[in-house]
């Protein structure tokens, strides 16, 4: 990974005006002479970038290897990408360079090395002896097309097809062409008149290596005799040929058709196939062939000691099952079993007990690679169950719309969510362990947790234990079972703010220390949740529903219009709840036909079983206004100690008590300003331009331009609340929008210039709220897109049962602060520079029985504030850190004197903007759609990190990037994946030790007895001397203009690499016990080469590597 480059400010800021914009504030008050004293301890060389792992299933999967010694999978993608599997944590993630599809993956059985092709026409060698795989050599074909590698077992001889239909042979060891070839018109002579087509199929016979298979597009088959270089025989079949397989024996093989059939042939009986099978035909009465099917893809023919042989395929099906799920079919014997699948089927192989194919095969799993799920099936027990998959590959089960990210976790979190999480698995797995188990993990440095949570489309959060750069799912919550199913295309609910996922996650905000959870979806609904370990039953679900909205009476509102409602009492007024009946939404529309006061979901009324987990507390909906649909919600911030809930989107702000179930605050953005505003606002009637809702939060790439959304007096909207909605509302709008993605901050200013101004920051504190102050307060700042901060103060009454009884008071301080940009993130710092975390109340268990103890319970609570900040003196005073999409500042509190400022960008915008902790400190963490990752210093501001990581090439990326403490970010890198990084220093050296094995030592299984000795004297398996046929010596040199050998970027890598652990040191005593028999001397010249040049050594190492399998004592 390239080594950051401090750069002081980004866009070619120059020095002068960057040193200009950090430089203190004159200060006023005898407290900001304070603030140099405040030691920073993170420098520049605390940090640096780089990758560290990815998780999910494989965007776009192309290709499918296993080695049956190692016991390693392999998956290449469309992308080039490549991602190795071992045992569960144990996977790695490489990436061919120029990013074309891998076509097929060939390992080096028991290697540790790996042979990729790719569509741009390469081959590639992978050194899998290192922890972070390396390429040691490359080969580019220049004049022909690659389209099928085979590599047998135990040589290093690779045979590759082209699609002119010729052969070429490659030297593993030193990546270059032999000189034999076999050329397309001397393997099919005068057998066909026309080109047979590209070669599709490499094979040499498991009981003659001497005898090669080659299938040919067209459906010729020939059996080439290497040494006297003619073919033995060819089979012609009229239907073109998708793949073919040997039976262990090498008397017969089986090749796959377009037309669905199976063709079998004996190896000495060309004319004609010895049987033709249509797996999924419909056999005809009068003797006729069957009807014609799918073609079969692939087949495989595996065979058992005991029993009938096992023959696999893929495709194949009748074409008059539309509509039917791709399939994998197993035929046993007499029987077929047709499993189906949930996507396409891309590859498949059958794992075998040994890895010699001329001995029985025994196959035990199929493992099979779907567009988007990998499956393992046992074939040793009845109904072919699959196995459990162990890998995080379900990241995708539903799309991925938001994601968080929690390291340094309270420590009882994980167990206590796994404990939940364990009891949602599903059963009927096969009970065999997961086949699939090579290599050894990594020493782990890091012991803190870390939880990754993931919002879905479907309204899904999934929780993951994220600690040690491993991935496992923890828990499962469905947001979506609170609401009502559409049972019918008639009875579709309300939905039309989205066409398709009307449960989708836009924004979680999790308090792990009180387990409170809250998360607001598409459809305009929060809900808010806490964990129990009891189950409960809800007999009705408590819920609100928020009026939000501009309103005003404009002269072409129509004459029937409801007359706009009472502000609500916000000063010193005490908003009571308002009794459920008092205002009822019982009408779908108002008296013009519009639908109002409806929510966008309906909650369902009847008792809702909630598991041990996360159970709701209160659901709150935004409502219809004037036939026009609620506006998306575009920040969320939740309280534990405070038990308050606040959200805002682009037309205002409201509050709730959760524990009261009561609307405290509900506000146009305008209103909070009051006589302060400093913007001219034109008057609009909300009914002129009916805007969808996701607009002003679309995605970046699809640009919408909005019509200009102001408002000058707009009254305060109306709150009602209710517990159950009724039955009879009926949808008379079809409002449609489809983007639910929501850009992290609303970065979508910037770019469609939205002028209508939203809530784009939310944060509860207990902090100075006026510059009269002398004491610190609970209060709520709010961030907005035209870059203002505003305060709340909360007055709470006292905890216990008080808290229950009493209202919460709410009103706006006054306090309202600038910056440029919208604002993405606040935080708080003691007099000391340390990070002042929210108040909150710890984890308890809430469902209890027993209800006489109830009120002494409730006495019990902690006291509502547990924030430290309320123990310090009264004279201390704290910093305001806020950012924004262009800079940040910090503000002295509680004179609000700017103490410093940076400009961050002026060119583009920071994505997201987080404080966070490392090395015993705190700094300001910054992603720009530039593509830039920057760190600052608090409360200075001191640039400490820029590095240009990635630009903003899709929303997705925007949609999921987070930081977090100890150095740790990640995002969505393709709609599967996650890819985690770090920009700590300290991680960035530990990875080496902390990522897993792929390679270890393993003794390769002996060869199969009656073959062995056979081979001494004759008959049974025949051994070829390839080295004899396609050396130098006796076959040439290749056209050097045929294909150019690169030299890979692996040699020294891979000596660190293998000097790394105790893999590194067995591998080498291994090599260094082939090597015995050779002079010292010699030994020792190839040791100083090694040092000595990098590339003398990626000639040399895979040469030593291998040579043990050359030194066979029976084959001298």
């Amino acid at each position: 990974m390239r080594k950051f480059n401090i750069r002081k400010v980004l866009d070619g800021l120059t020095a002068g005006s960057s040193s200009a914009s950090q430089q203190q504030q004159p200060q006023q008050h005898p407290s900001g002479n304070r603030e140099p004293e405040i030691q920073e301890t993170l420098q520049s060389e605390h940090f640096q970038l780089c990758k560290t792992v990815r998780h999910g299933f494989p965007y776009q999967p192309s290709a499918l290897a296993f080695d049956p010694v190692q016991k390693i999978l392999a998956v290449g993608t469309q992308t080039g990408a490549l991602r190795l599997f071992g045992r569960p944590g144990v996977e790695c993630y490489c990436q061919h360079d120029s990013g074309a599809a891998v076509i097929q993956l060939q390992f080096l059985i028991n290697e540790g090395a790996l042979v990729s092709a790719l569509a741009d026409d390469t081959l590639h060698l992978w050194n899998l002896r290192q922890k972070r795989p390396a390429i040691l050599h490359s080969l580019k074909f220049c004049r022909e097309r690659v389209t099928f590698c085979h590599l047998p077992f135990q040589s290093k001889w690779l045979y590759v097809g082209t699609e002119r239909g010729n052969i070429h042979i490659v030297n593993v060891e030193s990546f270059t062409l032999s000189g034999y070839v076999i050329m397309w018109n001397k393997a099919i002579e005068l057998s066909s008149k026309s080109h047979p087509g590209p070669v599709v199929h490499i094979s040499d016979n498991p009981m003659d290596e001497g005898k090669l298979l080659i299938g040919f597009e067209s459906g010729t088959v020939v059996l080439w005799d290497l040494k006297s270089k003619k073919a033995d025989y060819r089979y012609t079949y009229d239907e073109a040929i998708h793949s073919v397989a040997w039976h262990h024996e090498g008397k017969q093989f089986i090749c796959s058709h377009s037309d669905g059939t199976l063709t079998i042939w004996n190896v000495r009986s060309p004319a004609k196939p010895v049987q033709t099978i249509t797996p999924h035909g419909k056999q005809l009465k009068d003797g006729k062939k069957p009807e014609p099917c799918k073609p079969i893809l692939k087949v495989e023919f595996k065979t058992t000691r005991s029993g009938e042989p096992f023959i696999i395929l893929s495709g194949g099906l009748s074409y008059d099952t539309v509509g039917r799920r791709p399939c994998l079919t197993v035929m046993h014997g007499k029987s077929t079993a047709v499993l189906e699948m949930d996507y396409s089927i891309v590859d498949f192989l059958t794992l075998c007990e040994t890895p010699y194919p001329n001995d029985f095969q025994e196959p035990y799993a199929v493992v099979v690679l779907l567009e988007k799920d990998l499956v393992l099936i046992d074939l040793a027990q009845n109904g072919y169950p699959i196995f459990e998959n162990p890998y995080p590959l379900s990241i995708h089960e539903s799309p991925v719309t938001c994601c968080e990210y929690f390291a340094d976790c309270p420590v009882d979190l994980i167990p206590a969510l796994y404990s939940v999480g364990v009891r949602q698995k599903r059963q009927g797995y096969s009970k065999k362990e997961w086949p699939i188990n090579g290599g050894n993990w990594g020493l782990g440095a890091q012991s803190y947790p870390e939880i990754i949570i993931t919002g879905h489309a479907d309204g899904s959060v999934k929780f993951w234990d994220a600690s040690a750069i491993t991935l496992q799912v923890l828990y499962k919550l469905k947001t979506a079972k609170v609401f009502e199913k559409s049972r019918s295309k008639d009875d579709k609910p309300n939905t039309e703010i989205v066409d398709e996922d009307p449960y989708a996650i836009q924004i979680i905000s999790w308090c792990p220390e009180s387990r409170m959870l809250c998360i607001a979806g598409v459809s305009a609904h929060v809900i808010i949740y806490r964990f129990s370990k009891q189950e409960v039953i809800t007999e009705v679900i408590p819920m609100l529903e928020v009026r939000l909205l501009y309103e005003i009476n404009d002269v072409e509102s129509p004459e029937g219009e409801q007359a706009p409602p009472l502000p609500t009492p916000v000063g010193g007024a005490n908003p009571q709840p308002i009794p459920p009946q008092s205002h009822p939404s019982t009408s779908s529309s108002s008296s013009d036909g519009l639908r109002d006061n409806v929510p966008c979901l309906k909650v369902k009324n009847s008792p809702l079983k909630q598991s041990p987990g996360y159970q709701t507390e209160l659901v709150i909906q935004l409502v219809w206004v004037g036939g026009e649909p609620p506006q998306q919600i575009t920040s969320l911030a939740v309280n534990s100690s405070y038990g308050l809930v606040v959200f805002g989107n682009c037309n205002g702000i409201a509050m709730v008590d959760y524990l009261q179930k009561a609307v405290l605050l509900n506000l146009g953005t305008v209103e909070l300003y009051g006589s302060n505003d400093p913007y001219r606002r034109e008057p609009r009637s909300p009914r002129k331009s009916r805007q969808p809702s996701g607009a002003g939060l679309c995605d970046i790439s699809e640009g919408t331009v909005v019509p200009e959304d102001r408002c000058k007096s707009p009254t305060s909207a109306k709150m009602s609340r209710k517990l159950s909605l009724p039955t009879d509302l009926k949808p008379d709008l079809d409002v449609k929008d489809n983007s639910f993605s929501r850009s992290r901050s609303s970065s979508v200013t910037s770019i469609d210039k939205e002028t209508r101004e939203a809530i784009s920051a939310l944060h509860f504190c207990e902090t100075f709220t006026r510059k009269a102050d002398s004491s610190p307060s609970p209060c709520l700042w709010v961030g907005t897109t035209l870059g203002t901060v505003l305060v709340i103060a909360l007055n709470l009454p006292p905890g216990g049962e008080q808290r229950l009884l009493q209202p919460v008071i709410v009103s706006p301080s006054g306090t309202i602060l600038r910056l440029k940009g919208a604002i993405l993130r606040m935080a708080f710092l003691d007099t000391t520079g340390c990070l002042v975390p929210p108040a909150y109340e710890s984890w308890r268990e809430h469902n209890i029985a027993e209800e006489k103890d109830e009120k002494e319970k409730l006495k019990k609570r902690r006291p509502v504030s547990v924030s430290p900040s309320s123990s310090q003196e009264m004279s201390e005073n704290q910093y305001a850190v806020i950012c924004s999409e262009k800079q940040a500042k910090v503000i002295s509190l509680p004179t609000q004197n700017c103490a410093y400022k940076q400009n961050i960008t002026e060119t583009s915008f920071v994505l997201r903007g987080d404080v966070v902790a490392l090395n015993n400190s705190i700094c300001l963490a910054c992603f720009c759609a530039n593509g830039h990752i920057m760190t600052f210093s608090l409360p200075s501001l001191r640039p400490l990190l820029d590095v240009y990581y990635l630009p903003l090439t899709n929303m997705r990326i925007a949609r999921t990037f987070c930081f977090t403490n100890n150095g740790q970010a990640l995002y969505l890198v393709s709609p599967t994946e996650i890819q985690r990084l770090t920009y700590s220093q300290e991680t960035c050296e530990n990875l080496q030790e902390m990522l897993g094995e792929l390679f270890t030592p393993v003794e390769t299984p002996e060869a199969p007895n009656r073959g062995f000795f056979k081979g001494l004297f004759g008959g049974g398996a025949q051994s070829l001397d390839r080295e004899e046929l396609f050396g130098e010596s006796s076959s040439g040199k290749a056209s050097r203009s045929l294909a150019q050998h690169i030299p890979g970027p692996g040699g020294i890598e891979g000596v660190k690499g293998a000097a790394s652990g105790v893999v590194g040191e067995l591998a080498r005593a291994r090599l260094a016990l082939d090597e015995r028999g050779q002079k010292l001397g010699d030994l020792e010249e190839r040791t100083a080469a090694m040092l000595s040049s990098a590339d003398s050594f990626s000639k040399h190492a895979h040469e030593m590597m291998l040579k043990y399998k050359d030194k066979k004592w029976y084959q001298f």
